[in-house]
């Protein structure tokens, strides 16, 4: 990136000098060009016997250089803002194309380990139950474990697959009535099936919205893998559904490390993660939050993040009922 910002800004200083320098040759000609002008006047009006024609012939002389100055700095202004605009263009191109192979590259990395942990976990599951006789309550806890690292591998194939379809506008959104506060009930149980004793809810029931069942369950789904991605292990998260004013107010409280101000936007980018893979200790691609808000907007709601008390974040989604 460095290299292409160095010979770029090389390339445009050498292109506005090449223009100034034209700029002051044809300007030095315009010079010659109005002297050779004048002395041919002279030489065929005497000033003396004809002082109006004289006067009038070099008034137009000097409009003729005038215009022709008026010429080249217009055309050389209008070359050289088409460049300055050509090269921001250009500019802005590439290091977009830089920032996102680097959130690719991450997302590649992210997505590897993201496979890969879920996968060996249920292969050692199976290989200790098939080389160990063990008693019901240890196989029953390897089974659930293998359950639980399989809807982590269905669950981001589903983002993925899901991501894809979206970019190439061809996944069609279904649009009919359901319960959201049983399908936020059902998400959060299930996460509490996995994770016993870290979910906190108060769900107004009977919140009745038109829209895609599957495309929200995802959503929901992300929100509370983020809320346990980033809560320590003996912090609880509450989850809340309320009415108000004709609209559903969901909100997943964490108590996290919480995000930054300048990142609160940025968390929405696809393939955006703060830091690099390497030095990252929580697990993610980058899509969750990315498909979790193209959701919301495809239902005509928002998503907002907000600092929780004392620690963590809230993320809040409204939606029209």
């Amino acid at each position: 990136m460095r290299f292409f910002t160095s010979v770029h800004l090389l390339l445009l200083t050498y292109i506005i000098a090449i223009i100034v320098f034209w700029g002051i040759s044809l300007q030095k000609q315009n010079t010659r060009i109005h002297e050779l002008q004048l002395n041919t006047l002279r030489s065929q009006v005497d000033s003396t016997q004809y002082p109006a024609i004289y006067a009038r012939s070099l008034e137009t002389l000097k409009h003729s250089r005038s215009a022709r100055t008026a010429q080249y700095v217009g055309e050389g202004a209008t070359f050289l803002i088409v460049i300055l605009i050509g090269a921001v263009v250009v500019y802005t191109s590439f290091s977009r194309r830089i920032r996102l192979s680097r959130q690719q590259n991450n997302f590649m990395l992210s997505v590897t380990h993201e496979l890969k942990s879920p996968i060996a976990a249920i292969k050692l599951n199976l290989q200790t139950l098939e080389k160990h006789q063990l008693n019901e309550d240890k196989k029953k806890q390897l089974l659930d474990r293998s359950i639980k690292e399989s809807n982590r591998l269905n669950d981001l194939c589903n983002n993925m697959l899901l991501a894809s379809q979206m970019e190439g506008g061809m996944y069609k959104m279904a649009r009919e009535p359901f319960d959201l506060s049983e399908l936020i009930e059902d998400a959060v149980e299930d996460y509490a099936i996995r994770y016993p004793r870290r979910f906190g809810q108060d769900i107004t029931g009977g919140c009745k919205i038109a829209g895609d069942k599957v495309m929200l369950h995802m959503a929901i789904n992300n929100l509370l893998e983020n809320a346990i991605k980033y809560t320590p292990g003996d912090k609880p998260i509450s989850v809340t559904l309320d009415i108000k004013n004709n609209n559903a107010i969901l909100c997943v409280k964490d108590q996290g490390t919480g995000i930054p101000d300048n990142e609160k936007k940025k968390i929405f980018n696809k393939f955006y993660r703060v830091g690099n893979e390497e030095s990252r200790k929580s697990k993610g691609t980058g899509l969750g939050l990315y498909l979790t808000n193209k959701i919301v907007l495809q239902h005509k709601g928002r998503i907002t993040v907000r600092n929780n008390t004392p620690t963590g974040s809230v993320f809040e989604i409204c939606l029209p009922v």
